[in-house]
């Protein structure tokens, strides 16, 4: 599965000409895969869905991600509020932020987290 999951993110990045941040790469391709549901709890004691790769396109898709915040990819869901990935090419970095659905192209996104292993803890 791990190997499966790496050549999807690779087909995306060449499709949508981003690149994701290695980090994101490796903890969906070790940790979520195909996981359904994949639950994060943050410090403040809040669930964090994060989409697995049979979902991340869809759902970047659904919310027009790319035409709104073309540098950045949806990669996971706490209600209204989105979590994301900085895609930007020859930009590189493992930052996790979020923002509200609503404000997307309106706002500045919040940094959430230094990478996806420090959003917070699995749970099941």
């Amino acid at each position: 599965m791990e190997k499966r999951v790496i050549e999807m993110l690779n087909i995306l990045e060449q499709e949508m000409n981003i690149k994701f941040p290695n980090l994101y790469v490796k903890y969906l391709s070790e940790e979520v895969q195909d996981k359904e549901p994949y639950e994060l709890i943050n410090e403040r004691e809040e669930y964090i869905y994060i989409y697995n790769i049979n979902n991340i396109k869809e759902r970047n898709s659904t919310y027009n991600i790319q035409d709104v915040e073309p540098n950045y990819f949806l990669i996971g869901q706490d209600g209204d509020i989105g979590y994301f990935v900085s895609v930007k090419k020859d930009n590189e970095s493992n930052f996790i932020y979020s923002l509200d659905l609503g404000a997307l192209g309106c706002l500045e996104m919040d940094k959430e987290a230094t990478d996806i292993y420090h959003l917070g803890k699995y749970v099941k």
